[in-house]
């Protein structure tokens, strides 16, 4: 979407679809971590994310198309499926691996360095950050910078290359699509999905995961949760973010998924929260504030 359409002033409509999506990536994002953890404890992680996208591609793009909704070109297919390979492939599903070894709240406060890299990728494109932006993104990477020499990210080293590739491919993405031809808001996600579940199927594939013969009751619902909210609502609202908002405001939602993954883990899984990693999470979410606050 042109920039001028970024910037351009609100109606009330447009004012409350945006907080809308913000709170859907917010709070549903938020929940997802814990929900693949559990999802985790019967399926293998590639195989898991695949069927997930599957499921949430298939019944979209077949209502779209129910719908009336015309089919993306050529281009903007390509483009969709490149994007779906980067945000899905790559960085979701390298953080379903990495949530193997590490808990369900720390990979969420792993991820928040997200915005750091997409304002980076965004500079190179000629958009570098406001300067309330960047103290926010600064502010944020040294929580970052100093959870990652907590125990548990050093204990499990490939969980932690895992989650620092994960938003790198996610931002990288993110900023890319906002300069490319692409379909309307529900076909691209659509698309992107397909694409995502065809490249997690080969990523299963090549890591030699077992398909599992049967699925239990609790792996069917962690996968129906992860598609119709973590799928369905929750990535349709991000890129509906993207090609609406300014890149801070639309990647902000990983300094907000922290807390609210660190309190359903503890609340719901027992998991543990440290002195340290609660001193990470609180200079991290402090990035957010001048994020969100942020002039246009």
């Amino acid at each position: 979407m042109p920039a001028s359409s970024v910037n351009a002033v609100r109606t009330p409509r447009e004012r409350l679809l945006i907080v809308a999506a913000l709170l859907a990536v917010y709070v549903f994002w938020g929940s997802t971590y814990l929900v693949i953890k559990f999802g985790l404890e019967t399926l293998p992680p590639f195989f898991m994310a695949a069927l997930r996208f599957w499921c949430a591609g298939l019944v979209l793009f077949a209502f779209l198309r129910w719908r009336g909704f015309a089919l993306p070109t050529a281009k903007q297919a390509r483009n969709s499926a490149i994007m779906g390979t980067l945000l899905l492939g790559g960085g979701n599903g390298f953080v379903c691996y990495a949530q193997q070894s590490v808990s369900s709240g720390l990979a969420a406060v792993a991820v928040a360095s997200m915005p750091l890299f997409a304002a980076l990728f965004a500079g190179l494109y000629g958009n570098w950050p406001s300067r309330r932006d960047a103290i926010g993104l600064a502010v944020g990477f040294v929580g970052i910078v100093y959870l990652n020499t907590g125990a548990e990210f050093l204990a499990s080293p490939i969980g932690a290359a895992a989650l620092i590739a994960a938003p790198i491919l996610w931002a990288f993405g993110s900023v890319w699509s906002r300069r490319q031809d692409l379909p309307n808001v529900w076909m691209s996600t659509a698309v992107q999905m397909l694409a995502g579940g065809a490249v997690l199927t080969l990523m299963s594939l090549g890591a030699g995961e077992d398909w599992p013969a049967r699925i239990t009751p609790g792996g069917a619902a962690a996968i129906a949760y992860l598609a119709v909210f973590g799928s369905l609502v929750g990535f349709t609202a991000y890129v509906y973010l993207l090609q609406t908002v300014r890149p801070a405001l639309a990647t902000s939602y990983a300094y907000v998924n922290p807390p609210i993954a660190i309190a359903f883990g503890v609340w719901l899984a027992g998991e543990a929260f440290t002195a340290h990693e609660a001193i990470a999470t609180a200079v991290i979410l402090g990035g957010v504030a001048f994020i969100l606050t942020a002039k246009r």
